[in-house]
């Protein structure tokens, strides 16, 4: 059972195993978002305290929260997208060198990349964006309209990419959590996806969204569409969202 790949990195990342962190050898701490880069395309997003969101109570939300694989052709708003990027890695305040969040990660690394694939997003030109948490802005990395076919490919051929609104794909990128927390961080990498995607749910819900998380999808082809290594950055989780039918 040991010789199990999944069984072995449980084993090999026990925190009786691990070595020295590099932060517990006073190595510099590594930034907490990537750059901002070149790009065509910054959209500044509306702020998230003047967002008009229909009250819905949390016992609701929750009860009734579904996967949902199934769209209209109807778009989201800006405004709409604001709630679901906020609720999901948007931020509260700055402390020092980390940043306090809507979500939990451990150690506040936040070690978490939120790219959108964008098919109907009023009034967003179709492609890949990227979310930049401290400026609340999007970062427009590829102008595209025929990119959901692709990636539609790359996670076998699960049809609701092409018919959502907008996908999430989220990386990770692993030094940032590793400078704390050693090979153990890689854990954490997929909690802290976990945590995220589950407040996409329900925020999707109060907003008469639904949403598929989805994780069957060729890591080495989706990094190509996204443009990242697959080593320092890598692919963690994805999910559509898109508003429901009926």
């Amino acid at each position: 059972m040991t010789e199990n790949i999944g069984c072995k990195f449980m084993m090999e990342t026990q925190i009786r195993r691990l070595s020295l962190s590099d932060q517990m050898k006073g190595m510099e701490q590594p930034p907490q978002t990537k750059g901002m880069g070149r790009t065509e395309q910054t959209v500044f997003l509306p702020d998230p305290e003047n967002l008009e969101i229909k009250d819905k109570s949390l016992f609701a939300t929750i009860r009734d929260r579904r996967s949902i694989r199934k769209y209209t052709d109807e778009p989201l708003t800006l405004p709409e997208l604001t709630f679901l990027l906020w609720t999901t890695q948007g931020v509260i305040r700055e402390m020092g060198n980390a940043t306090l969040r809507t979500v939990p990660s451990a150690g506040a690394r936040h070690a978490l990349e939120t790219y959108l694939l964008v098919n109907r997003v009023d009034p967003l030109a179709p492609g890949l964006y990227r979310y930049h948490p401290p400026e609340h802005i999007l970062i427009q990395e590829k102008k595209d309209d025929q990119l959901a076919e692709p990636m539609t490919q790359a996670c076998l051929g699960q049809k609701m990419i092409s018919t959502s609104a907008v996908t999430f794909i989220w990386t990770g990128i692993p030094y940032r959590m590793n400078w704390r927390y050693g090979e153990r961080g890689y854990r954490y990498l997929h909690l802290d996806a976990g945590h995220v995607c589950q407040n996409l749910y329900l925020a999707a819900q109060a907003l008469g969204c639904g949403v598929c998380a989805i994780g069957a999808y060729d890591d080495e082809e989706v990094h190509r569409l996204l443009g990242v290594d697959g080593v320092e950055e890598l692919v963690i989780y994805m999910a559509t969202v898109g508003k429901k039918e009926g």
